[in-house]
């Protein structure tokens, strides 16, 4: 799935899922050590779990981050699930 995000640095987020585990994650644009940090400590974790620690996590008082647009895409992944 291909999450396009809103409000933050990156223009969207490629995740692959594998059942209710994260396969894979891949922001693209944003702060690139971070991203890259935040995809590969999700990598095999849970989507409610993920969902759980990162939804809330704001940038700059953006009310929204990187993690944040990520719970939120996860979410969605899994209502349509």
């Amino acid at each position: 799935m291909v999450y396009k995000t809103k409000g933050v640095c990156s223009r969207s987020i490629d995740i692959e899922l594998d059942g209710d585990r994260i396969k894979s994650v891949k922001f693209n644009g944003g702060c690139n050590g971070n991203t890259k940090g935040i995809a590969s400590l999700v990598q095999g974790m849970k989507i409610d779990d993920v969902i759980d620690r990162l939804k809330g996590t704001d940038c700059g008082g953006r009310g929204t981050s990187c993690p944040d647009q990520l719970a939120r895409a996860l979410e969605q992944a899994k209502a349509a699930q």
